[in-house]
């Protein structure tokens, strides 16, 4: 860990990690902005991944967004890298109270973190949208349980929607409340990976009250002159050993 991290860390009661994108790209998984990421699918499909990723392009036209759903958004052997390991570590050591995440990985967890607000929701759930039973990644990606691309609900025979907040759509209110009171309480908050220009997501920074505002991003954020101390790094460099 950075030498100026971990002293502030050691000296912090209440900390809060705050991530986005960039938490994942080292794990290869790509920045959705990015050149590489998933607007290169444009020339495929003609549409912007905004609008695909719509809840109307959802409704109304259901194949194509399973297509770029699964090819785009679903990366299976992806792991934790060296940043999440380490947020899962400052949590058993009792340092971290939580994890607040813009993505929808679930890779958090799979490094160990407990306490972790999934603003966008998780490509590991999903549910059938008339009677709501849940169901994992391995069912949908399941073309046994699929119309087409479409999977269906082996219950009822309903469109089972992956549980991630799709443009159109409001966050969860619960995970945004819970998000909001850890911040409040948090002594630090480390902010990595992200940009902070997706609302209302990055507006979450403003909920911070306490001592340190720590910003870890490869580029320049528009709440760096409000921070204790800013790396322009990645995030895996600056937490990992």
């Amino acid at each position: 860990m950075d030498a100026r991290v971990k002293d502030i860390v050691e000296r912090s009661q209440h900390i809060v990690f705050f991530g986005g994108a960039g938490v994942s790209t080292e794990s290869n998984i790509p920045d959705f902005r990015s050149e590489s990421g998933l607007y290169s699918a444009v020339s495929q499909y003609g549409q912007s991944p905004e609008t695909m990723l719509s809840h109307t392009f959802f409704r109304n036209s259901m194949e194509t967004f399973f297509d770029y759903y699964k090819n785009n958004l679903i990366y299976r052997d992806a792991k934790p890298n060296k940043a999440h390991i380490a947020l899962s570590r400052l949590e058993e050591e009792g340092k971290l109270n939580a994890v607040v995440t813009q993505n929808i990985d679930g890779l958090h967890q799979m490094a160990g973190s407990k306490q972790v607000y999934e603003l966008h929701g998780s490509v590991l759930r999903n549910y059938c949208v008339d009677c709501g039973a849940f169901y994992d990644l391995d069912y949908i990606m399941d073309e046994a349980h699929c119309d087409g691309l479409i999977p269906k609900c082996e219950k009822c025979g309903g469109v089972v929607k992956p549980d991630v907040v799709l443009y159109e759509e409001a966050l969860d209110e619960q995970v945004i409340s819970g998000a909001v009171a850890a911040i409040r309480r948090a002594d630090t908050l480390i902010v990595g990976g992200t940009s902070l220009v997706v609302y209302p997501a990055a507006g979450l920074i403003n909920y911070f009250g306490g001592k340190n505002l720590i910003l870890i991003n490869k580029s320049e954020t528009q709440y760096d002159s409000r921070a204790s101390l800013v790396i322009n790094d990645s995030i895996g460099a600056v937490l990992g050993d």
